[in-house]
This record gives structure tokens, sequence and C-alpha cells, in this order.
């Protein structure tokens, strides 16, 4: 049994799946490009000579606090996924390096382990012993990093049979599958031996932090280095600003993740470019800031001595005037709408006199049409009445022949006629006159 175990192991170790690699291909690919260093910012900066400059340099990543009594920030655990006889997702175990593994199902207690060195070599198999059909399902091996915010995962398949001829392994596209025999022991496995899960003691020796100088007209292979910050405490600075006090940077730096740089009393010879590095080796992060700074002319200073005053020379009393608010007249361009419609209100008007003007020449028109029809009418009368007078001697003359006339016609007649010889009476008096 012991050998069988062992051969078993070994099989793991060295037969490592395919599904490993391809899970993790991309955070490795991610975690070298990351080496190159990422510019994650870049400002321009111009103050006044004389002045101080903080230049920000920000990572809540690279804030580091330690476990003393436990390292919890990395994490095993075996789960696994169930189809029959009803869908369910059970934990198995889990384990960390400070604390012992756990194992959910009381069942399975003794029975499923994960080695006791698997944060130190970094084989995290799952060891199943006495295998019984209920074991059957897609186990899950996930590893966590709390602290760098890394998780990688694997699957692996686990179906049982109970013929020998029909145990095996392969691959199916996606996973591992393994079909093993009722009753025997098998090995999961999971294997990952990067320093990421096997160096936890080292995590603060792997953080740097650095400042570097690049004057104008300097190649950047060529700059200057400032100052060396670790995680663990030790601190290194090169040249005199820093001894000087000229520059400085957060003793509490990884504690708090602020590594910005202050520079005092700027100087024409402080412009240039600075850089800000932050690498953690452990995680894989790096991380760099860039600042141009440009020193400009120093402010004008206040004057500072105060006007002087002679002892037959008194100041002028200033009256307080009050003075009168000065109020200007601005004269803004109507709007277009209300410009059309005083237009509308001016021609409606104008219409409005015109046919006034129109309806009085109409009328007068009229007034005077009638009196000259009223003259003719009358001047028609008059000559009718000069007709009917001659008429009249006429028909003396011709009474016999006539039929007798009407009583009040006569009469009528009679009246007209004296009417007729007082007119003429009175126009002959007249003439004479």
């Amino acid at each position: 049994m012991n050998l069988d175990m062992t051969l078993l192991k070994l099989l793991a170790v060295l037969l490592l799946p395919a599904a490993w690699a391809q899970s993790s291909s991309s955070s490795s690919g991610s975690s070298s490009s990351s080496r190159l260093g990422v510019v994650v910012e870049a400002k321009n900066i111009t103050l006044p000579e004389g002045s101080k400059a903080v230049l920000p340099c920000h990572s809540p990543r690279m804030v580091w606090t330690q476990d003393r009594l436990k390292d919890r920030q990395r994490v095993v655990h075996w789960d696994v996924v169930r189809s029959s006889p009803e869908y369910s997702v059970e934990r198995v175990l889990d384990m960390s390096p400070g604390a012992r593994q756990r194992v959910y199902n009381g069942f399975n207690k003794g029975r499923v382990s994960v080695p006791e060195s698997a944060f130190n070599d970094g084989n995290f198999s799952l060891i199943i012993n006495n295998v019984v059909t209920t074991d059957r399902g897609v186990y899950t091996c996930n590893l966590h990093h709390h602290y760098c915010q890394i998780h990688q995962s694997i699957q692996i398949q686990l179906n049982v049979t109970k013929s020998a001829r029909k145990e095996r392994r392969y691959w199916d596209g996606e996973k591992t599958v393994f079909i093993v025999l009722l009753g025997s022991s098998v090995v999961l496995p999971c294997v990952n031996r990067r320093p990421l899960w096997r160096e936890g003691l080292q995590e603060d020796q792997q953080q740097v932090a650095h400042w570097d100088f690049q004057a104008p007209g300097v190649r950047p292979d060529r700059a200057d280095r400032l100052v060396d910050l670790y995680a663990s405490g030790e601190r290194r600075d090169y040249g005199p600003l820093f001894a000087e006090s000229k520059m400085s940077v957060e003793e509490d730096a990884f504690t708090l993740g602020d590594f910005s740089l202050s520079i005092s009393t700027l100087k024409p010879v402080d412009r240039g470019l600075y850089s800000c590095n932050l690498h953690h080796h452990y995680c894989g992060l790096s991380e760099r800031r860039i600042f141009r700074l440009t020193v400009g002319p120093p402010l004008p200073s206040a004057p500072t001595t105060a006007p002087r005053v002679f002892q037959n020379e008194e100041p002028e009393q200033r009256t307080e005037e009050s003075e009168s608010p000065r109020v200007v007249t601005v004269i803004l361009p109507e709007h277009r709408g209300y410009f059309l419609q005083h237009l509308g209100y001016f021609l409606a008007t104008f219409l409005l006199l015109a046919f006034i003007v129109v309806a009085v020449i109409v009328l007068t028109r009229r007034r005077k049409k009638r009196g000259l029809e009223y003259e003719l009418r009358g001047s028609e009368r008059r000559h009718r009445m000069s007709e009917g007078e001659m008429s009249l001697d006429c028909t003396e003359l011709k009474a016999c022949n006539q039929a007798p006339l009407n009583s009040e016609y006569k009469n009528n007649l009679l009246k007209e006629r004296d009417m007729t010889k007082d007119c003429n009476n009175d126009f002959e008096g007249k003439l004479w006159k």
C-alpha cells in the first residue's frame, strides 16, 4: 500500500496536467510584462523658485502589514461539483500556512487530505483513500493570494468504476479525467512551485521603492538614484540631498502606501525628470510614475519698508465723500420678434388711417353728387311749371271740348296758377328795379 501511495505521488508530481499551464499562462504573462515597469502616471509640474514641491506617489497594493503570528495571506481549498442525484457544490477542505487543514465533511476526515508541506514545496495535490461511488464529480483546486490579489485554479474530473480494466486517465479537451477503481486510492494533482506560493517569509524583502532623477540632456540609463526603500525597514540614501533634508520620504511609507517625494527650497538646478518606481518581486508588481518638474521665476516679494513721515509734514486728511453711484445705461438690441411686433402695430395703424381717409372722400363725393341731382331736379321742376302755365292758357280755350275736371284737381291748378303769377310778378318787379 505504501508503495502504491509513493508511486501515485511521484506520478502526480511528474505528470502535471496541461490545464494548469493554460490557467496560469495569463497570470504569468501579465507578471512578466509587469516586470518591465508599467508607466501608470505622468505629470508636468511647474513651481516658482524657492517654493516646496511634493511629487505624489501612492499605491495601496504596496501597503505592507505583516502578520507575525499566522500567515493567512495564502490559501488553498478544494471544491467538488456533483451532478447526480442533484446538482450541488461542496467544499472539501482548505488550508493556509498559519493554520491546519480543515475538512468540512465528517465522513472525509482521515480519508481526504493535502500534504502538510504544501506551502513549502508547492504540492497541493488532493489525496483520497478508499474511493467510494459518492466521490465522483468535478474537483477544483483553488489557490488564493489575498495580498497580491492573485487567483489560480485547476479542474479534474473523477469517475469511479468496479472494473480494473476500465481504470485510466485522459484529457477531454477541457480538463483531466480520472477513472479509478472502487475502494482504491487516488491523488488529484495540483502543483505550483512559484515562489509566490512557497516563500511567504520573504515578502518584506521583495518589496522595493526607489526614486530616480534625470537631469535635462541626460540619458535614462544615466539617471541618478536618489533613495531605496524596503518593506523590511531598510533605507539607502544616495547623495547629500537627503542628508541635508532638502529631499524626504515618509518613514512609514510601506504602512501608508505613500511614497511621495518632498523637495524644499526649489532651485533652477532641481528641474528635470523624477520617477517613482515601485517593485513587488514577490507578487510580480512593477509600477512607474514620472514627473517633469519645471522651476519658474520666484514670486515677487511684498514691500517690507514702512512709508517715511517727516516731522513738518502731516499726512493729509482724507475726506470721505460719498460718491453717488454711477448709472451706466446700456442699450441692448431688441429681439427680432419684438421688432416685428411693433412693425405690425405700425402697419395696422397706417391701414386704419388710410381706410378712414378713403371713407371720408367717398362720403364727400356722394354728398356732392346728391346736391347736383337735387339742383337738376329743381330746375326740371321749374321748367315744367313754366310749361304748365302755358298749357293752362291753351286749356282755357279748349275747355269746352274737355270733360269737366274734378273739383279738387281744379282747386290745385288754380292755386298753382296763382302762385306762378305771384312769382312772375315778383320776378318782373325785381327786373324793373
